[in-house]
């Protein structure tokens, strides 16, 4: 036997015949097999089921950019300077219906990138396992709403990134440091970087 032929039967000798044979059938029999070789016939991730982790209202009748920044400061909070500049962009809207989201937090590691992933990869994949982007408005909706934040607690809103002033893509993000609980932003381009650690925010899909 050849050591190349050896070693791609050594690659999966693990697997016993029964598992070839229930994997074989998952594809609907030899037929199936073909058709999943030649590109014919596609496999997607299994939808998880996500637990709601928290439900927010959204069109609560604050409208404008001055609406939110007025209610964040009188409740005590901060908004960051990115923050602050995204709020007042046109991509940033609020719903005039009032409406309730559930909303799933889950780390990049829980999304199968233990050791970190892009922005874009991060969302296809949440969007694969069943998880929808939230509007920006659950941005500073959350940040009103959240008032029992932990310490030491940063999630970002998994949202359309806005463009700021400079040109720059940000992500709404939400944190508790330093005693003061922020709206702020963070990176938002589609090739940044993200450790398996990160926490982001998504719509739970209905």
């Amino acid at each position: 036997m050849s050591k190349q032929l050896k070693e791609k039967i050594m690659k999966y000798g693990e697997l016993t015949l029964g598992q070839v044979e229930a994997i074989v059938n998952k594809l609907g029999g030899m037929e199936g097999v073909k058709r999943f070789l030649s590109g014919e016939l596609p496999v997607s991730a299994k939808t998880k089921v996500w637990k709601t982790w928290k439900t927010i209202k959204l069109g609560t009748g604050l409208k404008s950019a001055d609406d939110f920044r007025k209610e964040v400061v009188e409740a005590g909070m901060k908004i960051g300077d990115w923050a602050n500049d995204i709020l007042g962009k046109p991509a940033f809207t609020a719903t005039t219906s009032e409406t309730e989201v559930e909303l799933v937090v889950a780390s990049v590691a829980e999304l199968g990138f233990k050791d970190g992933a892009t922005r874009k990869d991060i969302y296809v994949r949440a969007q694969e396992l069943g998880l929808d982007l939230c509007p920006p408005e659950v941005g500073p909706q959350l940040r009103l709403q959240y008032t029992d934040q932990p310490k030491g607690e940063w999630l970002v809103i998994a949202m359309e990134p806005i463009t700021d002033s400079d040109g720059d893509l940000n992500l709404f993000h939400v944190g508790h440091g330093d005693g003061v609980r922020w709206l702020d932003a963070d990176y938002g381009d589609p090739g940044y970087f993200w450790r398996g650690g990160g926490r982001f925010v998504f719509l739970r899909r209905k």
